[in-house]
């Protein structure tokens, strides 16, 4: 006969639960309203406050096609574009797309050359639409790495859209989470924070994302079935959805499909 249980408390360390049990529906997304949506998919509740997607499949689409592997790029901003217009409409308030990783680096000259024109073209473009739309952009990286043209276009844009009030749009441009957790470090040790003080919150606080929630879905198109250094950090307890789609072919759809994965699922984050 099983014994019952013991009658009696029990240790716990004093930093525990971690801080990823925190971020419940109370933490709202900063300077953004809760959106209504215009077409409700499932109950407010059951939706993801922050989605953050890995572009993938890009060169593949292209490559399919007979096309350059720049044609493809330039089909995954069209995607984009469809893409915020429909979290609104869905009332998601949070989108963080990869679009550009460290990692990236090590394509061709001409390739690398080709993402910053098309990435300072796009912000030059888009601009004044998302401004429209109430979307705010926000860039996550070393940005101070990028070339010194699409620092400015960057720059014009988060002006720009500083007001927007009913999309939170973060880009991950020049961006790993690995270099990420680095940079968080460094800044605590810059400003002399004691080894004691080091804790889930002060690396948090330290991170790219600081006064962000962290993900509640990440999802992958491409087929590929890893998360590739993005948000390695935030993403420790989010849900992961995988679907086998190219970028450039992900619409309104997927994106609903990724959401009713969502809806589905418990969340018990160790309880």
């Amino acid at each position: 006969m099983a014994q019952a249980p013991l009658d009696r408390a029990v240790a716990r360390p004093t930093d525990a639960p971690p801080l990823a049990h925190e971020t419940g529906a109370d933490a709202a997304v900063p300077d953004v309203e809760s959106p209504s949506a215009e077409e409700p998919l499932v109950p407010p509740e059951d939706l993801p406050r922050h989605v953050a997607i890995i572009m993938d499949g890009n060169r593949r689409w292209a490559r399919a096609r007979g096309l350059a592997d720049f044609e493809g790029h330039a089909a995954g901003v069209e995607a984009i574009r469809g893409l915020l217009q429909h979290a609104v409409r869905r009332g998601v308030p949070m989108l963080t797309l990869y679009a550009f990783s460290r990692e990236n680096w090590a394509r061709s000259d001409d390739e690398v050359a080709g993402l910053f024109e098309l990435l300072a073209q796009a912000i030059r473009d888009e601009t004044d639409e998302l401004r429209a739309q109430g979307v705010r952009v926000r860039l996550l990286g070393r940005l101070e790495e990028l070339p010194d043209e699409t620092q400015s276009s960057i720059g014009e844009a988060l002006d720009q859209t500083a007001e927007g009030t009913r999309l939170q749009l973060n880009i991950a441009w020049n961006y790993a989470g690995r270099t990420e957790i680095v940079d968080a470090f460094r800044r605590l040790l810059a400003a002399g924070v004691a080894p004691e003080d080091v804790d889930e919150r002060a690396i948090s606080e330290a991170l790219y994302t600081t006064g962000l929630p962290d993900p509640d879905l990440v999802i992958r198109t491409g087929g590929e079935y890893r998360i590739s250094n993005f948000l390695i950090w935030q993403s420790a307890y989010a849900e992961l959805v995988f679907d086998e789609c190219l970028w450039p072919d992900f619409g309104p759809d997927a994106f609903d499909s990724a959401l009713l994965e969502f809806a589905r699922r418990t969340r018990r984050f160790g309880r």
